[in-house]
């Protein structure tokens, strides 16, 4: 039960996400990306089940293209002759060598046809992985001007600085969402290869969460300089 990420509660998890960033920061471009990443997540529920899937319709074909050529292997084998007074050396050096070509070929031909389903579905899985990293970039522009020490310590802003309307404490809890997005999209990679395995998914479903993972540690310093400072007392 509790041994694989179920996909409902991942979408139920983003969709509470969604009405705390809009009771807290109504309006927001923060409540715009939680809206994107629930899209994402719904599709992301729909993609990882088609891929979980068996595509029949490919298998049927890959087993009927490789019937064909083996079938007309047999076909040309059998309607060959030799020759009546046998093969020299050179002449059995080169049936050989020819007979290697189409063995090989053929081998390379029906591997092809194989993974095909595997292929396909590694694309899909591979597409989808790199819109939640795009989507995972997009959430660290959101916090990327929301610096404590602007809240913390009164300065002198320019024409070009970020505006800082936030207080510390509404900063914190704006950091806190940027967090625990960057986490649902580390668990909306892996549902695609929770019942997929392939190693070239995999290694873009780690990367998604190494990238996730690293984001959220710059976002939870941010976090830990508010609280400290939140915690000392005033003189």
């Amino acid at each position: 039960m509790y041994r694989s990420l179920n996909a409902a509660k991942i979408i139920s998890t983003v969709e509470t996400l969604n009405k705390r960033i809009d009771e807290r920061f109504p309006g927001s471009g923060l409540k715009r990306v939680c809206d994107e990443l629930l899209t994402v997540a719904v599709q992301s529920q729909r993609r990882a089940a088609w891929i979980a899937k068996p595509l029949n319709s490919i298998r049927a074909l890959v087993a009927l293209s490789i019937t064909i050529m083996v079938a007309g292997l047999v076909m040309i084998v059998r309607g060959s002759s030799l020759p009546r007074n046998g093969f020299d050396f050179v002449g059995l050096v080169q049936v050989s060598e020819a007979g290697l070509n189409v063995v090989i070929l053929l081998g390379a031909a029906i591997l092809f046809l194989v993974t095909t389903e595997r292929r396909i579905k590694r694309g899909r899985a591979l597409k989808a992985i790199h819109e939640l990293r795009a989507l995972a970039h997009v959430i660290d522009m959101h916090q990327l001007t929301k610096d404590p020490e602007r809240v913390l310590v009164q300065t002198k802003d320019t024409a070009s600085s970020p505006k800082q309307n936030l207080t510390p404490a509404q900063l914190t809890r704006y950091l806190d969402y940027c967090s625990e997005m960057l986490s649902l999209i580390g668990k909306l990679a892996a549902l695609y290869v929770q019942q997929f395995d392939d190693p070239v998914a995999l290694d873009a479903v780690n990367d998604i969460e190494q990238l996730t993972n690293g984001l959220s540690r710059k976002i939870w310093q941010k976090i830990s300089i508010l609280n400290a400072a939140q915690l000392q007392p005033h003189v």
